[in-house]
């Protein structure tokens, strides 16, 4: 896939797409990528790389390319591709190695970003197979709680626990894996893209289980979504500002998806933030954006836009 806006293609990079990768959200990346590739090369000369092992393809050279990578979960937005872009000496979109190692890690995130000041929900980790009895989970947390694994995406492996019992057995299937069980915040769902450190327009997320589940998420008319949500203004910007505090807490860049609990208090928690999240014309990213006036194809002129400006810096660098 090619050609573009770009007329002198021996100048430009070409933008390589990254999309599929080996983690558990394979199928959704693959979408992601392919819508992504296509906006892309109505301006820039790019390409749809599918990825099938934890490594960068051959015939890549740093000097001639420029990655935007749509891989999802493990190894795609843990830092693990990151990590060999930057060893490769590669520029890429979105967050460098060390804030997706963070942002992967749901515990060390909300960490990061309570000591912003940016609240979070009562909860405590642990790894399998050192489960925690559920007693004890209860007489710190209470029993309406939330189970999911600390470092994986697409609401995988995602459990709502209602009672004692329920918790016990969500415990009994854990063997392997870091886990993060949470109070449940009972509330509305807001979902906040992120823009070179500025928050675009919140999403409000009603599915219509209740749950904001996998089946939710992937399931066409199972869910509802409010775009602006209905907030008054000043909800909307305590929202806003909470997104952008914790973008900078943990060391983001270019572009992130912040999500958020809004209890029926009024209190805004956060749930996590996504450093690659669902880039298909009718994920939340893309839908945050038009909130801002982006449609999809100028959303992601301008998330690859920092990367090919640190490749051209670097570029003129070299050649001085």
């Amino acid at each position: 896939m090619g050609g573009g806006a770009v007329k002198d293609d021996t100048l430009a990079p070409v933008v390589v797409v990254f999309a599929g990768g080996t983690s558990a959200e394979r199928e959704v990346s693959l979408g992601s990528g392919q819508a992504c590739a296509l906006a892309l090369a109505r301006s820039f000369p790019t390409r749809l790389c599918r990825i099938d092992e934890d490594r960068i393809p051959s015939g890549l050279d740093p000097a001639r390319h420029v990655v935007m990578s749509t891989l999802h979960g493990t190894f795609g937005e843990d830092g693990g591709m990151q990590q060999l872009l930057d060893d490769a000496g590669f520029h890429y979109a979105g967050c460098d190695a060390a804030s997706s190692a963070l942002t992967m890690d749901k515990a060390a995130t909300k960490h990061t970003v309570a000591a912003r000041g940016v609240r979070v929900p009562r909860g405590l980790s642990f790894t399998a197979p050192s489960v925690p009895c559920a007693a004890a989970v209860i007489a710190q947390l209470g029993e309406e709680l939330v189970v999911k694994p600390n470092s994986e995406g697409s609401s995988v492996g995602l459990a709502m626990i209602a009672n004692r019992s329920e918790l016990a057995a969500k415990l009994a299937t854990i063997t392997e894996g870091d886990w993060l069980v949470e109070q449940r915040i009972v509330g509305r769902e807001l979902s906040v893209g992120v823009l070179h450190g500025r928050a675009m327009g919140i999403v409000e997320i009603r599915p219509k289980s209740g749950l904001y589940d996998y089946h939710s998420k992937y399931t066409k008319g199972a869910t509802e979504y409010l775009v602006p949500a209905p907030l008054e203004g000043e909800r909307a910007a305590a929202v806003r500002a909470a997104a952008e505090t914790a973008f900078s807490a943990c060391g983001c860049r270019d572009y992130a998806r912040v999500d958020f609990m809004l209890s029926a208090a009024g209190t805004v928690y956060l749930l996590e933030i996504n450093t690659l999240p669902g880039m298909k014309e009718t994920s939340l990213l893309p839908m945050s954006a038009r909130c801002a006036g982006l449609d999809f194809t100028a959303l992601v002129r301008e998330l690859v836009s920092p990367a090919l400006q640190r490749h051209r810096a670097s570029a003129a660098h070299c050649h001085s």
